[in-house]
């Protein structure tokens, strides 16, 4: 392990990375609240689409994805269900595996928050890899 006062350590840089991260993040919380869900549900509409594929995302699956344990998984699925967002599903080849997939609702809901997302993408964009470059330049993490 190198000692922090024998390495450079750019913490403007890394400071700049996590600022304009937090801003496209505030971003997104902001556009799902206002799309009328929230962020959690947002992103569990992503979630399944990019990765559920014709059969549907399992819930362990969404858990992995969303860093929430199962229960809270479980929890957030009934709250997108009730929303009319979600469909659940047992897998046809294992009863015991719950599968999701987009609601005709939930998949309109997803095309218009992605495409609010990614105006603002091509917007923060340049600065949010700005930001990462200098970091992965020149700024170095202590170890």
């Amino acid at each position: 392990m190198t000692s922090l006062a024998t390495r450079t350590v750019d913490y403007g840089a890394l400071h700049e990375f996590r600022y304009a991260i937090r801003r496209f993040l505030s971003f997104s919380e902001h556009a799902a609240r206002d799309g009328g869900v929230d962020p959690q549900q947002h992103q569990l509409l992503l979630a399944i689409k990019a990765l559920g594929g014709d059969q549907g995302l399992t819930v362990g699956e969404a858990a992995d994805r969303l860093m929430l344990r199962h229960h809270s998984m479980v929890e957030l699925v009934d709250r997108a269900i009730r929303n009319e967002l979600v469909t659940r599903h047992r897998d046809e080849h294992d009863r015991r595996v719950v599968r999701l997939q987009l609601s005709e609702h939930g998949e309109a809901l997803l095309h218009e928050l992605t495409e609010h997302h990614m105006r603002e993408l091509r917007n923060a964009g340049p600065a949010l890899v700005k930001a990462l470059q200098s970091v992965l330049t020149t700024g170095h993490a202590p170890e």
